[in-house]
């Protein structure tokens, strides 16, 4: 799926990146999960509906990806950049 079909399917967006830079600027709507807090965070999180993990460059939430899927998420997609999320 595309990210305009998962957004519209539902999906949660979580920016894993630090509290500034998430306050410095995010997508609209997005949930900021920072990656050093993932583990406790992500307990929060819908098993039900798609994940979209961002960062600034897709390092953080490729590794957010991993955590999740070791933790049972099956529909969880890396968007990479915030910015490179529609809406």
């Amino acid at each position: 799926m595309q990210l305009p079909e998962l957004l519209k399917a539902g999906a949660v967006v979580v920016d894993v990146r630090s509290r500034g830079e998430f306050a410095s600027g995010a997508r609209k709507g997005s949930l900021n999960i920072p990656l050093d807090e993932f583990q406790r965070g992500s307990a929060k999180l819908d098993r039900t509906k798609p994940i979209i993990l961002c960062c600034a460059s897709g390092a953080r939430s490729g590794l957010a990806e991993k955590l999740l899927r070791q933790q049972g998420f099956n529909q969880v997609f890396n968007a990479g950049s915030w910015t490179s999320i529609p809406g």
